[in-house]
């Protein structure tokens, strides 16, 4: 109930912030990119909630893990949970790009013309249910307990919503932000039509991953910026039916128009 709120009241902000300060021109109406994105993005959860319910808060529970090997103060077990949640979503987020199989799924994500607070909840059921099955063994590896996968959840949703926004802030605001979190211009350099733009700032919550493993870019002009993937470049490429088919068609050349 808390995550369906702090979605709500973080979506709506945003929302209103895009319409005020855009940071990005767009290439179609507001209405229906988000209904769009909207729609993709209750079937993922229709199909994929249930399962990760069933799954993942059980095994939270079970005190399985590496941290609970470590005494340690409560507080510190759940810090630590929640950073290294973190950092093993970077190294998936880093996989669905780099395994075929996975990029498959998430192109759906990479194909939105335009890059909103919507595209955040732009993702393909069958990703959502991959992710699952990832996120389990997050949680048994660590050894995250229910309280800090709660809060990750969170924070997380938070994260994504904002940097996939379209809210133009203070540059000077950006630069010192993104010494520690996720901002809009550098999640927007990672949905950029250039592949080898694409393959950088993976993090989603904090930015210290992409920093120790060298694949933060931030140097690159807002205008300088085109959101989506070169092959896919076509209205006619965004309705729902083929973004739902898009994982089981015949792939092409991504990155050529």
């Amino acid at each position: 109930m808390i995550l369906t709120a702090v979605v709500a009241i973080t979506f709506v902000i945003l929302f209103i912030l895009e319409r005020i300060r855009p940071l990005r021109h767009v290439v179609e109406t507001w209405q229906r990119h988000i209904a769009r994105n909207l729609t993709v993005g209750a079937i993922a959860l229709v199909i994929a909630f249930p399962i990760q319910l069933a799954l993942l808060v059980p095994l939270s529970r079970r005190g399985l893990g590496l941290l609970p090997m470590i005494p340690m103060p409560g507080v510190l077990r759940t810090t630590l949970a929640v950073i290294l949640l973190d950092y093993t979503l970077w190294i998936w987020h880093w996989a669905t790009h780099r395994v075929p199989f996975l990029w498959r799924f998430h192109l759906v994500h990479h194909v939105d013309r335009d890059l909103d607070a919507s595209t955040a909840l732009r993702f393909h059921a069958g990703e959502h249910v991959l992710s699952v099955a990832y996120r389990a063994a997050q949680i048994v590896i660590i050894g995250a307990d229910p309280l800090a996968v709660w809060i990750w959840q969170i924070v997380l949703f938070a994260s994504i919503l904002f940097h996939h926004s379209n809210v133009r802030l203070p540059a000077r605001w950006e630069r010192v932000m993104v010494r520690l979190i996720v901002t809009p211009r550098m999640h927007g350099i990672h949905h950029a039509q250039r592949e080898e733009w694409t393959n950088s700032n993976w993090s989603s919550i904090l930015t210290c991953w992409d920093f120790l493993h060298r694949t933060m870019r931030l140097q690159v002009p807002d205008e300088e910026i085109v959101i989506g993937i070169p092959a896919y470049d076509d209205a006619r490429e965004a309705t729902i039916g083929r973004i739902l088919t898009l994982p089981f068609r015949r792939r092409r050349n991504d990155w050529a128009r």
